[in-house]
């Protein structure tokens, strides 16, 4: 996992302009039950990427669907379900996605909302993707105007 941790950090580096910081985030292997529990356990902010695009924020109403992965500033965690691999582009997608949160996180980077800090993280992912001719939309049913609503402050 650590070397794939920083070459996941290079690549956000480089393409992406994220400072380099290759001290890893701690990441944790849970059931789907405990993924819930921690996703609704109020510590805010919370990062999730859930199945299919059911994205979550603290606060919002969720979709039923189950949470692929989880990022938690304060314990600097990601959480990824069991029986997570890393074998397909889709499953790495996820984790370079929590990476650009926690990369952000620890450069202390603000954003206008909790929004706005999506942005950079579904670029990431489907950059990613893309390299396995891949994208957002075959792998989690996610669209342009989806991400760009889930990208976009409200206020």
């Amino acid at each position: 996992m650590e070397t794939l941790l920083t070459a996941i950090v290079t690549w956000l580096s480089i393409g992406f302009g994220l400072p380099v910081n290759y001290d890893h985030p701690r990441v944790e292997f849970v059931s789907p039950a405990t993924m819930n529990a921690v996703q609704f356990r109020g510590r805010v902010p919370l990062h999730s990427h859930g199945a299919r695009g059911a994205e979550s924020q603290p606060g919002h109403q969720t979709s039923p669907r189950e949470v692929e992965a989880l990022y938690d500033d304060a314990s600097h965690t990601i959480y990824l379900p069991e029986g997570w691999s890393g074998k397909t582009p889709a499953e790495v997608s996820v984790l370079v996605h929590e990476m650009v949160h926690y990369l952000q996180n620890v450069a202390g980077l603000k954003f206008e909302c909790p929004q706005a800090r999506e942005r950079l993280a579904y670029a990431a992912q489907n950059q990613w993707l893309a390299r396995s001719g891949r994208n957002l939309m075959d792998e989690f049913e996610l669209d342009g105007l989806t991400v760009l609503l889930r990208t976009k402050c409200m206020h």
